[in-house]
């Protein structure tokens, strides 16, 4: 493998990969809640049920990421100090 390729998947395990990551999860939040002010005008149940798995989603997405990103702290070597 490339030295590059290995460089950049170990991007996606680094504190500023994590950072990232929960950012883009985060931005999901705002596509979510406009849909569930549609849902709501519209009084559409199924939609709004959807949106709801939906965030639920993000939700879980961005708690994993935190759990990752405190491990992350933990395995720090530096913290061990």
């Amino acid at each position: 493998m490339s030295g590059k390729l290995q460089k950049a998947k170990g991007f996606k395990k680094s504190k500023t990969g994590m950072y990232v990551s929960i950012a883009t999860s985060l931005f999901g939040v705002v596509s979510t809640v406009k849909r569930g002010k549609q849902a709501r005008r519209d009084g559409d149940r199924l939609q709004l049920l959807d949106v709801a798995v939906s965030a639920a989603g993000i939700a879980t997405g961005v708690a994993l990421l935190v759990r990752e990103l405190r491990r992350l702290d933990v395995d720090d070597v530096l913290a061990d100090d």
